[in-house]
């Protein structure tokens, strides 16, 4: 009776070893671009930011050439986006929404009329997930 007992402890033990090992090589499958990931939200940052550079207009570039840049660098965006989705990165929500630290890093608290007390008003950086795991939190304003 105590080796039939012995036996079924090692054989749940063994089975919870097994458990852990697939969970460990899927965490380690699934967050293997976390690095490259975060390095590349900076280069995502600042498409953003040229982009909206170029949509309130430069006075010293022609009209033209300011929507052909502008076009072309939404269509390298556009197509950075779909890479980075496809490794599994998602934007977390953060305007409108209630303030929740685990998503969020508060860095103003401001009056506003528009939004609810505790809401975000206002997003300074964009917040990403990868795989449902914050890798990024949003910067924001909550409003008072």
């Amino acid at each position: 009776k105590q080796a039939d007992d012995r036996y079924a402890r090692l054989m749940a033990e063994f089975q919870n070893f097994k458990k852990r090992s697939a969970k460990e090589k899927q965490d380690i499958h699934s967050y293997a671009n976390e690095k490259i990931i975060r390095d590349l939200l900076e280069v995502l940052d600042n498409f953003e930011r040229a982009i909206s550079l170029m949509e309130n207009g430069n006075p010293d570039v022609k009209s033209d050439e300011n929507d052909a840049m502008q076009e072309g660098i939404s269509l390298i965006l556009s197509q950075l986006l779909e890479v980075l989705t496809k490794a599994g990165l998602e934007e977390i929500e953060a305007l409108g929404q209630e303030f929740d630290p685990k998503f969020h890093h508060a860095v103003l608290n401001e009056p506003s009329d528009e939004f609810k007390s505790g809401e975000v008003s206002k997003v300074l950086q964009k917040g990403y997930k990868l795989n449902d795991r914050v890798i990024r939190p949003a910067m924001v304003v909550v409003s008072e």
